[in-house]
């Protein structure tokens, strides 16, 4: 038996974070994605089992200034491109600028060092995440998808998901159906 499941990454992050947080009777407050704000000093000892904790989900504490604008900008990113509103019309620089208080440049100077990737590549590689995600678990067209993710048109949703994916949307949903189908045929006869 095989089960397709539908997620939110940032719903899933928040809710491991605050079990962490609790396990260890960590008086805090989560007040962004990412980002936690102690309310009383914590001894050492505590701190490195928490960060311990969070290292076996591949959550790791950032500690210096420019990989913290740096996971504050993908946050902001992950949470535009998941958004159940989609992208509609949102200019990236803008939305950022705005969320983050800083300059567009800076903040695409700043990922770049950090990353080797730069902000709009970062932005298609999740546009493109989220479209699979939307043609596997949702019954959306291209054309709806498209308007969602702020694509100027579904055939440059297209070539952008073929350059990435090296299959087209259409094919790739084919394929899936196909893997399902045969999943599901090898586990009857097993």
């Amino acid at each position: 038996m095989e089960l397709y499941i539908k997620y939110n990454i940032d719903i899933m992050c928040k809710v491991l974070l605050q079990q962490q947080l609790d396990k260890f009777n960590i008086n805090c407050v989560v007040t962004e994605p990412g980002y936690v704000k102690f309310r009383e000093n914590i001894p050492m000892e505590t701190y490195q089992k928490f960060i311990a904790s969070l290292g076996q989900f591949g959550i790791e504490i950032v500690d210096n200034h420019k990989s913290i604008l740096v996971q504050k900008i993908k946050n902001a990113i992950i949470e535009m491109v998941y958004s159940d509103k989609g992208m509609q019309s949102l200019k990236i620089s803008t939305y950022l600028s705005e969320k983050l208080n800083e300059s567009y440049r800076t903040l695409s100077q700043v990922f770049s060092e950090v990353t080797f990737i730069s902000i709009e590549n970062f932005i298609i590689l999740h546009k493109i995440e989220r479209v699979k995600q939307l043609l596997l678990t949702e019954n959306l067209s291209l054309t709806e998808i498209s308007f969602m993710l702020n694509y100027s048109s579904v055939a440059y949703l297209s070539q952008q998901f073929k350059n990435i994916t090296g299959v087209t949307p259409t094919a790739f949903q084919k394929i899936m159906k196909q893997k399902r189908y045969s999943d599901s045929i090898n586990n009857t006869t097993t």
